[in-house]
């Protein structure tokens, strides 16, 4: 007799039950991983945001004179005004809001992903 080594039908068939209830479990996260990471990617423009203004306001302190004035502006000007480069359009809308006249008062700009709509608030410094 010869020994025959191989799998049965009953493990292979087991073998794909478990493959199909990994897949059914793994999928979902996946399709939710792009959900984050565009919440992640508006979180982290709002976080630049952040950060150029109080740049900003510090460079108009010392009279610097590249400091951008944001005082009476509105979000958009302002946004695009302090960052390195503007925002791309296709990607985030600012709201028009204005920024506070008082100096070193803060406005809060509304910021808008294109792809989901999901917001979030940027706090600018008013700056001369």
């Amino acid at each position: 007799m010869r020994n025959q080594s191989g799998f049965t039908l009953i493990e292979l068939v087991l073998v794909i039950i478990i493959l199909g209830i990994l897949a059914a479990v793994a999928v979902p996260r996946f399709i939710n991983l792009s959900s984050e990471a565009q919440t992640a990617a508006l979180q982290g423009t709002v976080g630049a945001i952040d950060s150029a203004s109080a740049i900003n306001y510090a460079a108009s302190q010392v009279s610097v004179s590249s400091a951008f004035k944001t005082a009476g502006v509105a979000c958009n000007t302002a946004v695009n005004g302090i960052l390195q480069q503007p925002l791309d359009t296709s990607k985030y809308t600012v709201s028009t809001t204005p920024i506070p006249t008082t100096v070193g008062s803060v406005g809060y700009c509304v910021v808008t992903a294109v792809a989901n709509s999901q917001t979030a608030r940027a706090a600018v410094l008013a700056a001369n």
